[in-house]
C-alpha cells in the first residue's frame, strides 16, 4: 500500500515512517518538503502520488503559542487538514487524522466517549475540531483522539521529567489535570489495526487516568529519584496561558465495538519507554 505520512519527523510521524516503511511503500512529508497551509502545492503533490492512505500528523502543538498565534493555529490544524481532505477525496484516499482530547471542555467527571459533543476552550483545542470538521465529512474519513502523547523521537513532558530527575531537581507540577497518557509506540500499534476498519471517530490511548503531578512522580520513581522532589501546584498558580481540560480521559467504546484491543496502563507504558530511553 502506498501510504503518505505528513510531520513525519515528529515523534508520532516518525514513529509510522519506522513501522509501516519494512511493509509499505512509505513517503514521509515535513515543513521543510512543503507548506501544508498551500492548497495548491499540497492538492498537486497528492494528485501526482496517489497514495492511498494519508496519515495527518503534522500540527501547530504548542498549545499556548497557539494563543497568541491564532491564525497560524487555524490555518496549520484547520484549514491544511481541509486541504488534505480535498485532496484526498479526489483520488479516493483514505485519511487519518490525528486530533487531541482538547476538544473537549474538561468539566465531565467521567472518560469522554467519541460520541461527546466537542466544546474546545483553547484555540489549539479550536483547531483542531475544525480539522476534524473536514475530515468527517470526507467518505474515508477517520478522526483518532489522543491525549499526553510521548515518544523516543523530540521533546515531550517525559522527557523533561527524566532529565530533571537525573539532577536530583525539585520541579512544580499541577496536580489539577486530568488526563491519560499515550505512548506512542503503543498508540501507533492500534492504529495499525484500524486500516481494514470502519471509518469513524476513535479514542486512543493508554488505559487508566492520572494527574501531571502523578505522572512526573512515576518518572522520578523510575529514574530512583525522591518523588518528594515533585511539588504539587494548581493549574492556576502555574498560569499557563491556554485553558486545558481540567479533565479529559478518554473512553474507548470505539475500540472496543470493532473488537481492538485497548493499549496497555499508562504505568506500564511508562516503565517500557523509560526502560527503552534509558538503554539508549
Amino acid at each position: 500500500m502506498k501510504i503518505l505520512i505528513t510531520g513525519s519527523n515528529g515523534q508520532l510521524g516518525s514513529e509510522f515512517v519506522r513501522k509501516l516503511s519494512p511493509v509499505h511503500s512509505v513517503f514521509g512529508l515535513n515543513k521543510v518538503q512543503i507548506d501544508i497551509t498551500n492548497y495548491e502545492k499540497m492538492k498537486n503533490y497528492i494528485l501526482e502520488l496517489k497514495p492511498e492512505l494519508i496519515i495527518h500528523c503534522a500540527a501547530f502543538t504548542a498549545v499556548d503559542s497557539c494563543e497568541t498565534e491564532w491564525v497560524k493555529a487555524l490555518e496549520v490544524n484547520g484549514l491544511a487538514t481541509g486541504y488534505l481532505a480535498a485532496a484526498a477525496e479526489k483520488i479516493g484516499a483514505r485519511l487519518l487524522y490525528i486530533s487531541t482530547d482538547y476538544v473537549f471542555d474538561g468539566i465531565k467527571e467521567s472518560p469522554y466517549k467519541e460520541t461527546d459533543t466537542p466544546d474546545p476552550q483553547s484555540v489549539y483545542g479550536l483547531s483542531k475540531w475544525l480539522g476534524e470538521i473536514f475530515v468527517l465529512k470526507m467518505k474515508k474519513g477517520t478522526v483518532i483522539r489522543t491525549s499526553w502523547l510521548y515518544g523516543h523521537n523530540g521533546r515531550n513532558f517525559v522527557k523533561t521529567m527524566l532529565n530533571f530527575a537525573k539532577q536530583n531537581k525539585k520541579v512544580k507540577v499541577v496536580n489539577d489535570q486530568i488526563g491519560s497518557p499515550t505512548y506512542v509506540d503503543d498508540l501507533v500499534e492500534t492504529i495499525l489495526q484500524l486500516f481494514d476498519k470502519e471509518n469513524g471517530i476513535y479514542h486512543i490511548s493508554n488505559s487508566g487516568e492520572c494527574s501531571w503531578f502523578e505522572f512526573a512522580q512515576e518518572v522520578y520513581k523510575h529514574a530512583s529519584a525522591n518523588p518528594k522532589l515533585v511539588i504539587p501546584t494548581t493549574t492556576k498558580e502555574y498560569g499557563a496561558l491556554a485553558r486545558r481540560p481540567k479533565y479529559s480521559a478518554l473512553a474507548k467504546e470505539g475500540l472496543k465495538n470493532i473488537q481492538v484491543t485497548i493499549p496497555r496502563h499508562w504505568r506500564d507504558a511508562l516503565a517500557d519507554f523509560l526502560r527503552k530511553e534509558t538503554a539508549k
